[in-house]
């Protein structure tokens, strides 16, 4: 008789003490009762085609890929999804039993999957959206954006160039704003969304004008640490409604968990006491 192999999979990143995905995918993998491990594993960048390609041989079913391997995974792979090839990076990977491995992106759909949770009354069509940053979160968080139908899209950045670029291949839907004239666009804005690590435990504050932020306008930061940052904490007093980072974590990793693991897992509370503990 063959016994069945227990799917593993894992989050691949340099450094990786610092994930929550092992909570996360293990809270899940208990709460099924499904048979599978998810580990953390800290891998340098000269050695990373390498230990993916020797991971299926190993009994992986898949990965995640976070900092600083995104860009390189998805040239790795030998079939990439059409998302992350807008996005220009991978954060997914599902290993076929032929070796080969499919990247996808889904940091664009935990993101909306975040912000219709967070703000069901949101309606992207209403208005226009405010985005702090042009890394690869914002690349993400446009792609959904402008999927969902938002109109028009203020985007600005410290480096005005990577916001030139962004909008050179987003489309004219974009329109890039110097970094010191974002907070006068933020009073016409139906969302608010900053995709940099400003107000992130360690790292400068977000240093916008903010008093334009209108009652009821959606306000949410990408930042999970702290969950309540100084954007959210200004907006609450606003009376916007604010929708926080740990969501997008926890909605971008359903996907992946599904193909591996075959269950289609929730998002729900007690995912977030299990993550936050």
């Amino acid at each position: 008789m063959t016994r069945k192999k227990i799917p593993l999979a894992g989050v691949i990143g340099h450094p990786i003490a610092h994930s929550k995905s092992p909570q996360l995918h293990g809270h899940w993998l208990k709460k099924y009762g499904l048979a599978g491990h998810y580990i953390p594993m800290e891998v340098a960048p000269e050695d990373l085609e390498a230990v993916l390609r020797a991971l299926p041989n190993a009994g992986f079913v898949g990965a995640n890929v976070t900092v600083p391997h995104k860009e390189a995974a998805l040239r790795i792979a030998d079939h990439v999804s059409e998302r992350a090839l807008v996005i220009g990076a991978a954060n997914t990977l599902v290993f076929h039993e032929d070796g080969t491995i499919h990247a996808d992106n889904t940091d664009g759909y935990g993101f909306m999957e975040n912000l219709r949770s967070g703000a069901p009354h949101w309606v992207p069509s209403d208005g226009p959206a405010v985005v702090f940053g042009a890394g690869g979160a914002a690349r993400a968080v446009l792609q959904g954006l402008l999927e969902a139908g938002v109109p028009r899209i203020f985007l600005t950045n410290r480096t005005r160039t990577r916001a030139d670029q962004l909008q050179d291949e987003f489309g004219d839907r974009i329109t890039v704003v110097d970094w010191v004239q974002a907070g006068n666009f933020i009073d016409e804005a139906e969302l608010v969304v900053n995709t940099t690590s400003l107000g992130m435990q360690g790292q400068p504050e977000l240093r916008v004008p903010l008093d334009g932020l209108q009652p009821g306008t959606v306000v949410t930061d990408l930042v999970y640490a702290p969950l309540q940052t100084n954007l959210l904490q200004a907006a609450d007093d606003a009376g916007c409604t604010t929708v926080d980072g740990l969501g997008m974590l926890l909605h971008q990793a359903v996907p992946g968990f599904e193909r591996w693991f075959g269950t289609r897992p929730e998002v729900t509370d007690d995912l977030r006491a299990a993550v936050l503990g």
